[in-house]
């Protein structure tokens, strides 16, 4: 899809320095739970020079210098974003952790229902095709496309288990309502290994399981191992690696 504006319909609170955006779907949107979008903002009037300065200087504008902006101008910057929502019907969610001292944090944080973004895409093949049953190793910010996988393969009669490790879990109550409705969940704290969980999935769902994993390169590394080591096919994994 070309880029498009659509509108904030809520801002969620999903635990410490995060958020749920829903936007509106576009009429042409159509994307599956593990995609990305490509969301654009206008920051102008909404930064302090020093930030504009900044963001000049890291090369995320058309201009090398804030001093180079005119009045009126936009100052539109870009970030990819997983979908979190089990579905874009009417609404898809997108899951935002807020940096204190990022760039965006002030401009994602003040977010509202009908504030106006830019939505392009959806991005990416590693996504969820109504397998049954779907595994998902999640690391941070990897949980959003985890419950949207997951939902939407219980939704669909499938079955589901969610790995996710991290420091400060959020979407803790996603997390509760898929237990509630027969999915494995564990949690795991950072750091830890995740090898003897992965090994007891995969031996509860089966090592020919979909797996999907979705993280930082670390984490992903982590998965891949202990995928192999409890005999899971790492090769066959649905992976995304969030840098």
């Amino acid at each position: 899809m070309d880029p498009t504006q659509t509108a904030v319909r809520a801002v969620h609170d999903v635990g410490p320095d995060a958020v749920a955006i829903d936007l509106e779907s576009p009429t042409e949107f159509d994307a599956q739970p593990g995609q990305f979008v490509k969301l654009t903002f206008d920051l102008a009037g909404k930064l302090e020079f020093e930030a504009i300065e900044r963001l000049a200087a890291e090369g995320e504008l058309d201009v090398e210098t804030a001093d180079e902006l005119e009045r009126g101008d936009e100052v539109l910057v870009s970030r990819f974003y997983t979908i979190s929502s089990p579905d874009v019907g009417d609404t898809f969610e997108i899951t935002v952790g807020i940096d204190p001292d990022g760039t965006l944090a002030p401009v994602l944080a003040d977010l509202s229902a009908g504030d106006v973004v830019t939505v392009s895409g959806p991005f990416g093949n590693d996504y969820y095709e109504d397998e049954d049953p779907a595994v998902i190793l999640a690391g941070g910010p990897g949980v959003g496309p985890a419950i949207g996988i997951a939902e939407r393969a219980l939704s669909d009669g499938n079955r589901a288990a969610v790995v996710y490790r991290d420091d400060v879990p959020i979407h803790q109550d996603r997390l509760a309502g898929l237990r509630e409705d027969g999915a494995t969940v564990t949690l795991l704290a950072a750091g830890e290994d995740l090898a003897p969980v992965v090994a007891d999935v995969l031996e509860d769902y089966g090592a020919d399981s979909q797996l999907f994993v979705y993280g930082f390169a670390d984490f992903i590394d982590d998965a891949t191992t202990a995928i192999d080591a409890a005999g899971g096919d790492s090769e066959g994994a649905k992976m995304e690696n969030f840098g």
